[in-house]
């Protein structure tokens, strides 16, 4: 069984950050250990504060791990300090990790600002360098270019620009989610060669929280059991369109999905 890391913010509501990932870590066959970067007061109505860990709380919840298991795969969410971002960036530099999946969160949904305007600079120009892939949504996009995606096309244009720009130290593939274009679900990746999409149609739900974490850690989980980029990222889509299509109803907002619905309960088993 392989290990994937997440390191990445504490939803109490359960249906995003970290526990969403170790949810689809686990669903996907895979051992999940984390590290939290920050303790959310929040459900599916929406972010109301977020208490902040430290840079030595967080680099001693990461180094323990480093050193007894083989991490496989990393995703890597909401990191919402220079101090922490400079914590990530210093293990990386002296562990030679793989599979490293990172989703810029900047802001929830609801508008509650996740990361400040410090930190997010300094985690483009020095985090995202050591990405394999990057998986930012129509409005992350945004920040890091600087310009909006209103088309398949301008989000093609973009993971390009963005893959060249962040590809200093290797190759950085850049997947940009277009779930939010009114013309369907289509998302663009970028892999330093070639150009691929992957369409479907939107699925009209509202129990949609947490549908970022779990696609970068579904295709974290994919790429430590050996998947190619393009094959995870496709089998990482099915998973959190069975989710949100399974999903448990519960909450008054944007409720959580379902990251168990290929889990039979052995009671049910005839």
């Amino acid at each position: 069984m392989q290990t994937v890391m997440t390191i990445a913010g504490f939803d109490p509501s359960g249906g995003a950050g970290v526990l969403a990932d170790i949810k689809t870590i686990a669903a996907l066959g895979c051992f999940g250990v984390a590290a939290i970067t920050s303790i959310t007061s929040q459900n599916t109505r929406g972010v109301y504060t977020a208490y902040h860990q430290s840079e030595d709380v967080l680099r001693g919840q990461i180094l323990p791990l480093l050193d007894d298991f083989e991490i496989a795969a990393v995703k890597i969410g909401m990191l919402p300090t220079t101090e922490q971002i400079k914590v990530v960036v210093e293990l990386l530099e002296r562990v030679p990790l793989k599979n490293i999946v990172i989703d810029p969160v900047f802001q929830s949904t609801s508008g509650h600002a996740l990361i400040n305007i410090e930190a997010r600079q300094f985690l483009i120009e020095s985090l995202l360098p050591y990405a394999d892939v990057v998986t930012p949504n129509l409005s992350e996009t945004e920040v890091l270019l600087g310009i909006q995606c209103n088309s398949v096309e301008e989000m093609k244009a973009a993971a390009r620009v963005l893959s060249f720009r962040f590809s200093q130290k290797k190759q950085v593939a850049i997947l940009v989610k277009g779930g939010h274009l009114n013309s369907g679900a289509t998302d663009v990746l970028f892999d330093g060669e070639n150009e691929i999409e992957f369409s479907s149609s939107k699925l009209m739900s509202r129990h949609t929280h947490g549908t970022g974490c779990t696609l970068a850690s579904a295709i974290a989980s994919l790429l430590a059991q050996g998947l190619q980029l393009s094959d995870a990222i496709q089998e990482a889509k099915e998973f959190v369109r069975g989710a949100i299509q399974h999903a448990p109803g519960l909450g008054k907002g944007k409720g959580p999905m379902n990251h168990f619905f290929n889990y039979v309960p052995k009671s049910s088993i005839i």
